[in-house]
């Protein structure tokens, strides 16, 4: 039986026995005090998941808004480090070397003591350099420094490819772009079959299709605002959405998704508005 009930209290079970929250902050094109206030809100409002990137360059603003709200009157609930999932990802792959310096230097920007899920960011780079890099994840894990350790915008090729090599530690998720625009069925089914999260980022098409007449129409039999819709979709197919926003109200109410449920007709409705929508980059089928 699908789960019904989604609050920021939901959390995920992974592969490798932890968990985590089920909506996360994205902070992709973020920067500066933008970033502070923009995870400032979010954590007074109950998110207890962000997800960052070397590539954003704001891994030491998102590490140190967590670290400054565990330490503020904000804090009513008495949260520690524990209690707030840390992302972040690998900028490049190039060699097990240079992975393990660039989470040293993430380790160091965020400033939270470890990182909760680390991933390799793409599949870019080719085969050798891609195990490689996963070597040294599965390295960083063994020596405290990562928690869980994923990938990021692989196919199921990249997938099969990285199961086949007999890894120590399998991949806890795989994060895509994922919504009713570009539903990603053959990387989310091949996910399901082998235990690994999908993270579906993009979960609001970038704005993109918030005008669509079917999300217009759903919204307003759900009484629900677009963005609601689209993130309760992605919950409801059991992916952790990364709504992005530097908006507080727009922030709180993204994440305000448990006072409707889509019916399945309505969800195989949404599911059929898939048009392959790429809003940003689909490194999925590189070599």
């Amino acid at each position: 039986m699908a789960q019904k009930s989604f609050s920021l209290a939901t959390r995920v079970k992974l592969s490798n026995g932890l968990s985590m929250p089920q909506i996360h902050l994205g902070v992709y094109l973020t920067s500066g005090n933008e970033t502070v206030q923009a995870v400032k809100s979010a954590l007074e409002a109950g998110y207890r998941a962000i997800d960052s990137a070397q590539m954003y360059h704001n891994e030491r603003e998102v590490g140190r808004a967590i670290a400054a709200f565990l330490s503020s009157e904000a804090d009513t609930s008495g949260l520690t480090r524990e209690d707030v999932h840390f992302t972040t990802k690998l900028a490049s792959n190039t060699s097990y070397n240079a992975t393990r310096q660039s989470i040293k230097k993430s380790l160091y920007a965020c400033g939270l003591g470890y990182i909760d899920l680390f991933l390799l960011h793409s599949p870019y780079g080719g085969k050798k350099a891609r195990l490689e890099c996963w070597k040294a994840v599965e390295d960083a894990i063994d020596d405290g420094e990562i928690r869980s350790g994923g990938v990021s915008n692989y196919g199921v090729k990249h997938l099969q490819e990285l199961i086949n090599s007999e890894p120590r530690i399998m991949p806890t998720v795989n994060q895509i772009e994922v919504h009713p625009f570009n539903t990603r069925t053959d990387i989310t089914h091949f996910c399901a079959q082998n235990g690994i999260i999908v993270e579906a980022y993009a979960p609001l098409t970038r704005a993109l299709r918030m005008k669509h007449p079917k999300i217009v129409s759903l919204s307003k039999k759900y009484n629900c605002t677009p963005a609601q819709l689209l993130v309760r979709w992605s919950l409801q197919h059991g992916y952790v959405p990364l709504p992005k926003s530097v908006k507080r109200q727009r922030i709180i109410e993204n994440a305000d998704i448990d006072g409707f449920e889509i019916d399945e007709e309505d969800m195989k409705a949404l599911d059929n508005l898939d048009e392959n929508l790429v809003t940003d980059w689909d490194p999925t089928d590189c070599p």
